[in-house]
């Protein structure tokens, strides 16, 4: 349970590809109510099943571009000739809304975000980053080959990239070596949990 005194964090999550940060981020927003997800904004057309402001926010590139160039994103990539990104103004409102937000990224987009809020005392305080990753990279190949959505030459590249994503992980703030789900779950919890109790951030009841 949330203390009511406890001020609301940006808690960044990356991990490599297959490496279990999307299905740990689905369980947290199941089970802590005051968290939410920060919605990322894409240029990309939206699937018959998505919706604008819940699963994405859709731009143009038009638009995107101007948001770029305005200083809106904390972070923005291109991705397969479709730009992504998140807006400052999309998690400080979740924020002073007293809403814990997390947010889902890759390696990249954190260190554009830690870079960012280097420079907002408000994201500063607030910003705790996790990387989740497997033990091995013999256990992440046999994640993405269960997976089954991959050829073997992508998986081959996939673990490439993770080889060097992995190698950043001294750049976060805790590290947690996915086994399971349950497990990955118990240890994010108690790194919120510890978060919320760190002296800078607590308040303590008045007598």
């Amino acid at each position: 349970m949330k203390s009511p005194s406890a001020l609301p964090l940006l808690f960044v999550i990356s991990a490599p590809s297959g490496g279990g940060k999307t299905t740990l981020c689905q369980q947290l927003l199941a089970t802590r109510p005051e968290m939410a997800r920060a919605i990322t904004c894409t240029t990309r057309a939206p699937r018959p099943e998505e919706k604008d402001g819940i699963d994405y926010y859709f731009l143009d590139d038009k638009t995107f571009l101007k948001r770029v160039q305005a200083g809106h994103f904390l972070e923005h990539a291109t991705v397969y000739g479709n730009s992504y990104g998140t807006l400052r103004s999309e998690v400080l409102d979740k924020l002073r809304a007293g809403k814990d937000v997390l947010l889902n990224i890759d390696v990249q987009g954190a260190a554009s975000v830690r870079e960012c809020v280097q420079h907002d005392e408000e994201l500063k305080r607030a910003f705790v980053s996790v990387f989740l990753t497997p033990s091995s990279l013999e256990t992440l190949e046999a994640r993405l080959k269960k997976r089954g959505q991959d050829s073997p030459a992508v998986i081959q590249k996939r673990l490439s990239v993770a080889r060097q994503e992995i190698s950043q992980w001294k750049n976060f703030d805790y590290l947690i070596i996915s086994t399971s789900i349950a497990e990955d779950l118990r240890r994010m919890v108690a790194v919120i949990d510890a978060e919320k109790m760190r002296q800078c951030r607590a308040k303590a009841p008045e007598f």
